[in-house]
């Protein structure tokens, strides 16, 4: 089974793979702002799936988790600071390889980053769907590399 290092570089190459396929077709054009946060997404969805273990990915799950809560609380962003509070214990209520590491949990648990600016903020399912995909592609990442698949 691969330690994070393994899944923090497999989601950076999967999360780089994906930017430049959509970049070559015209569907994506790069910000460097934005690509920095899509990447630490895509790392945080590698690292999910393990944080219900004590373990070096979770300790840099959670540190990303606080620095990303705090900027949210700095910029008054308090309900996305909530809901990301909510996010962050739901692998705490499961057993290690339990929902975490499947193919269901990978589409579901980002949705949130879909649904909740779309009813709380009215905003556009296009404009989300880069986040919400690179939270997948790192998750997907991680279960492709423990071979979930």
């Amino acid at each position: 089974m691969p330690g994070y290092k393994v899944h923090v570089s497999g989601s950076i190459v999967a999360g780089i793979l994906v930017l430049l396929i959509l970049v070559n077709i015209g569907m994506y054009v790069i910000d460097p702002q934005q690509v920095a946060v899509l990447l630490v997404l895509c790392i945080l969805g590698a690292l999910f799936p393990d944080i219900d273990t004590d373990s070096k990915g979770k300790r840099l799950f959670y540190s990303g988790m606080l620095v990303l809560s705090l900027a949210l609380i700095y910029f008054k962003e308090f309900k996305w600071a909530a809901y990301l509070g909510i996010l962050a214990m739901l692998p705490g209520i499961s057993a290690h390889r339990g929902w975490t590491h499947t193919w269901w949990a990978m589409l579901i648990v980002p949705m949130p980053m879909l649904v909740l600016p779309y009813y709380v903020y009215g905003q556009d399912f296009p404009t989300l769907l880069p986040y919400y995909l690179a939270f997948v592609t790192g998750y997907f990442s991680h279960l492709l590399l423990d071979r979930e698949f």
